[in-house]
């Protein structure tokens, strides 16, 4: 997977870069709101000019001009005017050049701040000499505070913010990743130690990043489970019930039969142990494939299906049983219907619904199925016109190993319904039953067609 799709990358990038974000203007407001009302000595402006004049008189020019590299190195910029010319070159913005002047002529000290972030000081000094000069001098801040200190604190400032802020979305980045993979922890050692039900549920983060889809695909998965473990021991309870009859009727047999004093009088009841045998065979057949059709185990493969040819192939086979119960098939269909399917599967659902039908049909009877097609589904009705089922039992007609009050006297064990049921689903179908007007049990079963349509 490539990281620079997954949605927890920009997460964690977007919130670093917020993070540092906020550093540089915070830091930035901090830091000269600390200079500004924290710092240094306020300077003294009429001390400052005095300087400077007693710097010129000593030593001239060139003293004036080391005492303005000392001021420039602590952050103010400042020389002495007389007669109106500078004694030292300074650097001057156009609107302090333009009202310099007016300034100057004023002949009275005083300190202003034409825009934020710039002192401006004029300062009248009378030299030992008698001379009248003024100071021009200019400063970022009201206080002293040399150029190497403010970075000093600048840097200070945004180092102790980066930390904290990287610690702070850190924290909460970790936070958020540690609380599903600790929840995901503990659903997994509960379903270890056999609590099928855990699940992990939203634990916070955002509803789609991996960690969510984590999360999502562990509840999917421990629900199949549980689901798949409820239904093997429900089938387990079922099929060790039903196996008992069978299994008391077979020990009674071969009892009688080592009671047996010849051969003869015994090779009946082997007989009789034999269907036994062949009947708990069948049963146990049904059983698992029913639970590899529950389980979606089968390996469903699809190809596109003639299913009226297959209909037709099923009703050929079930004829020879239909004859011997003197029961007539008839099929109404049209010529051509493709579904997508299996078609061991079809042929097994279908088997269990002829046999079914024959089964609970009387003597001389009809079953009649029917196979035509919509815009998107292909649909086989079967009618017999057997005893049907009381209303209240129709809706468990397909739990396995139920059977119904009118199938007290025929062979069978409640699985072929469930069968026919299971593989209809798989293949995106659905089965209706219900007592036809007239007597009898009408069940109908709904295919996709192939591509949505009728071939």
């Amino acid at each position: 997977m490539n990281p620079i799709k997954s949605s927890l990358y920009w997460r964690l990038l977007v919130w670093f870069c917020v993070a540092n974000l906020l550093v540089l203007f915070l830091g930035g407001q901090l830091t000269r709101g600390f200079i500004a009302y924290t710092t240094a000595i306020e300077i003294n402006w009429a001390a400052l000019a005095q300087e400077a004049d007693q710097a010129y008189e000593s030593g001239g020019p060139a003293a004036l001009a080391d005492w303005v590299a000392q001021q420039r190195r602590q952050g103010i910029e400042a020389t002495l005017f007389e007669n109106g010319q500078p004694l030292q070159p300074m650097r001057l913005s156009p609107m302090v050049k333009a009202r310099l002047p007016a300034w100057l002529a004023a002949s009275r000290s005083f300190v202003m701040q034409p825009r934020p972030g710039l002192y401006v000081a004029v300062q009248q000094v009378t030299g030992g000499d008698g001379h009248s000069r003024q100071l021009l001098a200019m400063s970022r801040s009201h206080q002293r505070l040399r150029p190497q200190t403010r970075e000093k604190i600048y840097l200070s400032v945004q180092l102790g913010l980066s930390l904290l802020f990287i610690a702070l979305v850190g924290w909460w980045v970790a936070r958020s990743v540690a609380r599903p993979v600790e929840a995901l922890r503990r659903a997994t050692r509960r379903m270890a130690g056999g609590d099928l039900s855990s699940r992990v549920g939203r634990q916070g983060g955002l509803a789609h990043d991996e960690l969510a889809q984590l999360a999502g695909d562990f509840d999917a998965m421990a629900e199949r489970i549980e689901a798949l473990v409820a239904h093997d021991r429900s089938v387990l309870q079922d099929l060790s019930h039903e196996l008992r009859s069978p299994l008391a009727r077979l020990q009674l047999i071969l009892d009688l039969a080592r009671r047996s004093a010849d051969p003869q009088e015994a090779a009946p009841y082997f007989h009789q142990a034999e269907r036994e045998i062949d009947r708990l065979d069948r049963m146990l057949g049904e059983m698992l494939a029913l639970s590899r059709l529950e389980g979606h185990l089968p390996g469903m493969d699809s190809e596109r299906l003639e299913l009226a040819e297959l209909v037709r192939g099923c009703l050929e086979q079930s004829r020879l049983e239909a004859e011997a119960r003197h029961v007539e098939l008839s099929l109404t269909a049209v010529e051509s219907v493709i579904v997508s399917g299996n078609a061991m599967l079809l042929e097994r659902a279908l088997d269990n619904l002829l046999a079914n039908a024959i089964k609970f049909s009387p003597e001389g009877g009809h079953v009649g199925l029917t196979l035509r097609t919509d815009q998107q589904f292909a649909e086989l009705t079967l009618r017999d016109h057997g005893p049907g089922v009381p209303e209240a039992e129709l809706a468990l007609l397909f739990r396995p190993f139920f059977r119904g009050s009118n199938a007290a006297h025929a062979e069978g064990h409640g699985l072929g319904l469930s069968i026919v049921q299971r593989v209809v689903q798989v293949h995106g179908g659905s089965i209706e039953v219900r007592n036809a007007d007239g007597g009898g049990l009408q069940i109908r079963l709904r295919l996709p067609l192939a591509d949505g349509r009728r071939s």
